[in-house]
């Protein structure tokens, strides 16, 4: 394992790893917020509507 540190610099493996990681992360996180099951931001706010407006009638 300490041969491959010898091919790479550390510093530059482990900042573009963590990078990467937030990157994806945000990715995942949008991808999630942008449907209507996982939306965590206005799930609150539908569900809410959703059951005044059933009560309404």
């Amino acid at each position: 394992m300490w041969r491959i540190w010898l091919l790479f610099d550390p510093r530059r493996a482990l900042v573009a790893l963590f990078v990467f990681l937030f990157t994806l992360a945000l990715l995942i996180h949008f991808i999630l917020l942008s449907s209507p099951r996982y939306n965590w931001i206005d799930g609150a706010e539908r569900a809410q509507a959703a059951a005044t407006a059933a009560a309404a009638p």
